[in-house]
């Protein structure tokens, strides 16, 4: 066995395939990105009284609160709406982030990635 524990020398092939593919899969992730960050998702809550689209960003783009729920008596039903319809629509946005991600590093579990 070589010193610096490769045999036959093979090291230097195989360490610039691995670099090649590193370099494959962070194309692939900065692309991904790209095209997610562009994406919108959105969520109604209350039966459609309140929706929320956000980007893969993770920032709100849109409220849209139909007038009927608007209750000068109740501001706190309406708070939780808008407070729910943005979660759920940024739960999605880092829900199908995270699948495409997965599908690009092939389910490596990278923490901390995304």
């Amino acid at each position: 066995m070589a010193r610096g524990g490769f045999p036959g020398g093979m090291g230097g092939a195989n360490m610039n395939n691995l670099l090649k593919q590193a370099q494959k899969m962070q194309k692939q992730m900065e692309d991904m990105q790209k095209e997610l960050e562009n994406k919108s998702f959105e969520a109604s809550v209350g039966g459609g009284a309140v929706t929320a689209v956000v980007n893969g960003k993770n920032e709100i783009l849109d409220i849209k609160i139909k007038p009927e729920v608007v209750d000068p008596d109740d501001v706190e039903m309406l708070q939780d709406l808008v407070l729910s319809a943005c979660n759920q629509a940024l739960k999605m946005a880092q829900d199908e982030t995270s699948a495409s991600m997965k599908k690009v590093t092939g389910g490596m579990g990278m923490p901390g990635m995304f």
